[in-house]
């Protein structure tokens, strides 16, 4: 899992999106002191204390973290990870490379499944990727299509993905998808998107998390039966549930450039 990046684009459009929140719930309650536009940008530009916050993300009203749109960019995950998460579909937008228009002849980059790390295994995964890709290349000389030819191409081939979506979209694909029962590419890739968004505004994205933080786990009999302790941050989960890539000195303190999985 070397070589996995994350980062946020637009972090601006967090604060907007905070903003856009509290103003939406003021306005529910004091729509009838509101008789002109002057009046509304009163109400607009007022100021709010970080508890504020805090409290409108308990709120069941899901509407009012909507009103702004946060875009993110993975570089190196696995195209079996952009099969998992643009199942998410509800007021999210993707837009990956696409292996009908990129010849990607000669390039043979791939995701180590973190399980395979260190195991003395990963030449051999390795070695059926190049295969596959060496297919690949073959078709392309032959004059087959990119995207014929892209059927060739492992899972394990590395991606680039842009996802936009609102402040309470990715909350929901975080709490699904750092649940220990999905993939532990994907659950490490929106662990470092919720340890990015937790940094710029720790009240808005508090509430993140699997659902065993929160509420206690939905697997039902598919529980892992191992719940994870509600006080823990994201850099705290990276840090226990995938030491062989933090330990390569790149959990917290890096920077957004680094090189983090």
């Amino acid at each position: 899992m070397k070589k996995i990046e994350v980062k946020i684009l637009n972090p601006e459009s967090i604060d907007q999106a905070e903003k856009m929140m509290v103003c939406a719930a003021r306005l529910t309650q004091r729509g009838h002191q509101i008789s002109c536009l002057s009046d509304f940008m009163d109400l607009y530009e007022k100021t709010y204390q970080r508890s504020t916050v805090a409290n409108l993300v308990k709120l069941p009203h899901p509407t009012i973290q909507k009103f702004g749109i946060i875009n993110v960019v993975i570089v190196g995950a696995s195209r079996r990870f952009l099969a998992q998460i643009t199942r998410h579909q509800n007021e999210v937008k993707y837009m990956s490379a696409s292996l009908q228009y990129s010849d990607y002849s000669g390039v043979e980059d791939f995701v180590i499944p973190y399980d395979l790390m260190g195991t003395g295994s990963e030449k051999e995964y390795l070695k059926q990727c190049s295969m596959a890709m060496k297919n690949y290349q073959k078709m392309i000389a032959a004059g087959v299509d990119n995207d014929s030819a892209g059927y060739c191409a492992p899972q394990g081939m590395r991606n680039i993905l842009l996802i936009s979506a609102t402040p309470y979209q990715w909350k929901h694909m975080i709490r699904q998808r750092t649940c220990r029962r999905n993939t532990k590419e994907t659950r490490y890739v929106m662990l470092k998107i919720w340890e990015q968004l937790w940094k710029q505004n720790r009240e808005l994205f508090s509430d993140c998390g699997p659902f065993c933080m929160n509420s206690g786990c939905e697997e039902g009999k598919m529980t892992c039966g191992k719940s994870i302790p509600n006080m823990m941050s994201p850099t705290d989960i990276i840090r226990t549930d995938f030491p062989k890539v933090y330990d390569m000195g790149l959990g917290e303190g890096a920077s957004d450039e680094d090189t983090v999985a």
